[in-house]
């Protein structure tokens, strides 16, 4: 095993901490007025943006830009993501928006899709090349217009256009360049992606130290497992980059195993105001668990695809952050105009308020004119929220 240099820098664990908040930007937020740039800004800033079907307030990828800039328009959100040019979707910690910059750098991952056996979808003569040959005709489509997404059996029943594209996405002939109702719109690269960046020239070598890099100044300082499951990349991979990929080797106190930081987010020291907000289960700030457990001390976990008689937090709990920490949670739904936070959890009373602030100024964001709570820890507690959201 090789052994590692030594570390630039001596971190606390509040430290370690701040830096990783002004990373994902919770900490010195920008301005929330910054409409379709700040989207755009945000996306740049964190590198990924996660999508995921499940939508309660809205979806993961309208929270991740809400939860920093504000109260911004969903329409803004949307048209910042998919207008111009400036991004795509794609492969990475899981199906994620994408900077479209950072396209030459996803090139080690479309040559091991197309080295590595296909699923287990047959595909028939001819279908992939009918797919290609229909989008270069006829321009975006869905899968729906290409032939019908699925067969008549169960949901993961792909029908044959249906594989061939999402074949051609994994190899990158195709790029999904928008969702429209949820679903993928797909065109050809050579017209949806900018010719300066549409290359696979970099070889697997120059593409990993990158996204190494990318995730180090993201995340502002991380293990060897956070770092690495950023953008979804083997511990190998980390290990064959990190010396040159500009991160530092760092410690930091209370932490087992050792860590790697942004160079420039240990140059000054983290300040500015924080957010108070709801979080998707799907914000990088929070979807790798054990990061999460090691930096604020926060247990959290998805239970959408729990058992529901086995769910302690709800369906798709919220974590709530304010003042730099996380400080509770809110399984929130809509009924009509009225958001229903059907259940909380709270840290502690001092948790009460800064709650009733995220879920008005999401119900206010969301469209809805008041919010009701159905169920928290104790009876008092939700005694004491109903109030504050009525001061």
């Amino acid at each position: 095993m090789t052994s590692l240099p030594p570390p630039a820098a001596e971190l606390s664990a509040d430290e370690a901490r701040r830096i990783a908040l002004r990373a994902q930007g919770f900490l010195g937020a920008p301005d929330r007025r910054a409409g379709v740039r700040g989207v755009r800004g945000v996306l740049r800033h964190l590198g990924a943006v996660q999508l995921d079907t499940i939508s309660v307030l809205a979806r993961s990828h309208e929270l991740v830009p809400y939860a920093r800039l504000g109260a911004i328009g969903r329409k803004t959100v949307e048209e910042a993501y998919w207008s111009g040019g400036h991004s795509f979707e794609y492969w990475s910690h899981a199906a994620c928006i994408l900077p479209v910059e950072e396209w030459p750098h996803f090139a080690f991952r479309r040559r091991a899709y197309r080295s590595r056996p296909h699923w287990s979808h047959e595909l028939p003569d001819g279908a992939y090349e009918q797919v290609i040959k229909q989008l270069r005709a006829e321009g975006p489509l869905t899968a729906t217009d290409l032939g019908g997404a699925k067969n008549k059996g169960e949901w993961w029943d792909w029908s044959a256009s249906k594989v061939a594209v999402e074949r051609a996405l994994m190899y990158g002939e195709v790029v999904c360049t928008e969702r429209r109702g949820w679903k993928r719109v797909y065109d050809l690269a050579e017209r949806a992606i900018p010719d300066a960046v549409l290359h696979d020239d970099l070889d697997d070598t120059e593409c990993l130290r990158r996204l190494v890099r990318l995730a180090g100044q993201s995340l502002g300082v991380g293990t060897r497992a956070d770092i690495a499951d950023y953008h979804r990349l083997k511990g190998e991979q980390f290990d064959a980059v990190v010396a040159d990929s500009g991160l530092v080797p760092v410690s930091v106190r209370g932490w087992s195993k050792p860590a790697w930081a942004d160079p420039e987010a240990l140059a000054t020291e983290p300040r500015g105001r924080h957010r108070t907000t709801l979080l998707s289960p799907f914000d990088s700030l929070v979807w790798e668990r054990a990061r999460t457990e090691r930096i604020f001390g926060f247990t959290h976990r998805l239970e959408a695809y729990v058992p529901k008689p086995k769910r302690i937090h709800g369906y798709f709990a919220m974590p709530l952050l304010s003042g730099g920490r996380l400080i509770g949670r809110v399984d929130p739904a809509r009924e009509g105009r009225t958001l229903v936070a059907k259940q909380v959890s709270l840290d502690s009373p001092k948790a009460v308020r800064p709650m009733a602030q995220a879920l008005l100024e999401a119900a206010e964001w969301v469209g809805c004119d008041s919010v009701r709570v159905e169920r928290a820890g104790t009876p008092q507690e939700a005694a004491a929220l109903t109030s504050a959201l009525a001061t």
